[in-house]
């Protein structure tokens, strides 16, 4: 044999042997375990007050530990909350019982039972608040009797006892996430009479859910379900929280309009005019302005919008000017830009003052040396809450009123800040723990409209209505009188008359031209009127100027610090 051909036989040989060796070796390694569940076996039962009890049987293959995971809450939107509660968990392996360790993860309880070879492990528990409200007269039991188990599951089968009649069964399996339709489920025939559900294989972590729904007469609900805020929660616009904010809405407005109607309408709104003051004719192409003696310009300012305000202080100063009881002198303007100043000279008028127009004048012009504006301002502003008193107690004097108009306010305003401070409490409530934020904030609303209607509830009196009808026929007379038929020797006085009420009604600038029309000389006019002097070289054309500075600087200094 060449040696050639003995090489070849040897290699042949060591070939064969080699195989051989190597099945024999494979035949003897032991066989690898498999690590998972072989069946999952739950045997259940749905009590009347809604607790499920479960009994799994788990058969093992070759795995050393059984770890479930179970979910004690259930996220379900964004502002729904169940909570589960599991109780009674017990164990047996291979017919022994076993002390399971159970422990809580966050929203998990972890039971984890060790395992012994391949025998069969009993898993018991009870569950509440699986047992959840439909709304509708019905009870959904849902629970997913196979979670959160650290091995996977060939077959899974549960039967579940129920006390009653059932209207509804449904099986979920698969992905926590999203699982689908199980294998198989029945329940309800001939055949199965109680709800049946079959799966498998399923992974480690995936579920078996299984859902039965009752009337609520076979199973009550047991569910505890925790709210949690949000807008969408708190501000809901299902028929029940928008129904009753648009009913809440409507009869506030209704209680306006009533209360209004009630308290803030003037008595008698359509009553005939009753004039207290106009242009009579006196001759031929002449008219004279005459008012009742008792009606001044700041009541009829207070009567026309139902407040004392800065214009009809200013009206009662100019008008206890044109009848004699102060004389207002401007000042000659020193070089610079120094402000014109004024001296204001007490005098004795001829005609009864009221109370506010005594206490008015006292603050101007105390009695002794004319007083520089400046010097009274301060003066002024200290009675100026007087001079309101004073004045509210006059319209109502006068019959225009029935209660001080101020008074009116305050007394519904005050209503107004009650009423706001409730519903923001109250509204704070309702967006906190419910779903009528809507109503919370028509419930606001309305309180301030309160306040708002408050402004409007002083009401005249039948009188005080009448008088009102007829100022406003006075106040188109102002603003379409032919001023010419005032201009005869008496010019300057008549037209001054006018003044103070044109400032409260209207058509100031018209009468204030009408001033400087009735001169009809290039002389100077320093004195010309009684009641306002002006300083060397002064003319009527400058009036216009010197009263809107006069006006501006009082209502400057007196009202707006």
């Amino acid at each position: 044999m060449t040696s050639t051909a003995h090489r070849m036989l040897v290699r042949t040989w060591a070939a064969i042997v080699l195989a051989v060796a190597g099945l024999i070796g494979f035949s003897t390694v032991p066989a690898h375990a498999a690590d998972e569940i072989a069946s999952y076996v739950v045997n259940g039962s749905v009590a009347p007050d809604g607790v499920l009890s479960v009994e799994a049987t788990i058969t093992p293959d070759g795995a050393s530990e059984l770890r479930q995971r179970f979910a004690t809450a259930l996220e379900s939107g964004r502002d729904r909350r169940y909570e589960f509660e599991i109780t009674d968990v017990a164990a047996t392996v291979g017919g022994t019982a076993v002390t399971p360790n159970v422990s809580t993860d966050g929203d998990y309880e972890l039971v984890t039972v060790p395992l012994s070879g391949n025998q069969p492990v009993r898993l018991s528990y009870k569950v509440k608040g699986a047992a959840l409200d439909n709304g509708d007269g019905t009870t959904t039991v849902s629970w997913r009797l196979l979670q959160g188990l650290n091995l996977p599951v060939r077959s899974f089968d549960a039967t579940i006892a129920v006390p009653g009649p059932f209207t509804m069964i449904d099986c979920r399996a698969g992905s926590p996430a999203a699982p689908a339709v199980c294998a198989n489920f029945t329940g309800g025939t001939h055949d199965q009479s109680e709800p049946a559900f079959h799966d498998g294989p399923r992974g480690a972590g995936e579920v078996v859910q299984v859902v039965i729904r009752f009337p609520n007469s076979v199973v009550k609900p047991n569910q505890d379900l925790e709210r949690r805020w949000t807008l969408d929660h708190a501000f809901s616009v299902s028929p029940l929280p928008l129904g009753a904010a648009v009913g809440t809405g409507l009869l506030g407005a209704l209680f306006f309009w009533l209360m209004h109607r009630r308290f803030g309408r003037d008595d008698g709104p359509q009553a005939d005019p009753i004039m207290v003051g106009g242009f009579r004719p006196v001759g031929d192409g002449q008219s004279a302005f005459r008012m009742d003696e008792d009606v001044r310009p700041g009541q009829v300012g207070t009567l026309v919008d139902e407040r004392v305000d800065p214009v009809d202080i200013t009206a009662t100063m100019l008008d206890l000017a044109v009848h004699g009881h102060l004389l207002i002198t401007e000042m000659p303007r020193d070089p610079g830009f120094k402000p014109t100043e004024w001296l204001l000279t007490r005098r004795t008028g001829v005609d009864a003052l009221r109370p506010y127009e005594r206490t008015l004048l006292d603050a101007l012009a105390p009695e002794g040396e004319a007083q520089p504006l400046h010097d009274a301002i301060g003066r002024v502003r200290e009675a100026s809450h007087q001079v309101q008193d004073e004045l509210y107690a006059e319209v109502v004097h006068q019959g225009w009123f029935a209660v001080r108009p101020d008074s009116t306010r305050t007394t519904w305003a005050r209503a107004g800040w009650i009423a706001l401070v409730l519903t923001l409490i109250g509204g704070a409530l309702l967006i906190a723990f419910t779903e009528f934020g809507l109503l919370a904030l028509v419930l606001v609303a309305l309180a301030l409209g309160l306040m708002f209607v408050a402004q409007a509830m002083p009401a005249r009196t039948a009188k005080g209505a009448g008088v009102l009808q007829g100022l406003g026929i006075l106040r188109g007379q102002l603003l379409t009188q032919p001023i010419e038929e005032m201009q005869g020797g008496r010019a300057y006085a008549e037209l001054s008359r006018v003044l103070p009420y044109a400032v409260v009604l209207g058509g100031t600038q018209r009468w204030i031209d009408g001033l400087v029309a009735a001169d009809d000389d290039e002389a100077e006019d320093s004195e010309d009127l009684d009641w306002y002097h002006g300083p060397a070289g002064w003319h009527l054309r400058d009036l216009p100027g010197s009263l809107s500075n006069f006006v501006r600087t009082i209502q400057g200094e007196l009202f707006t610090r």
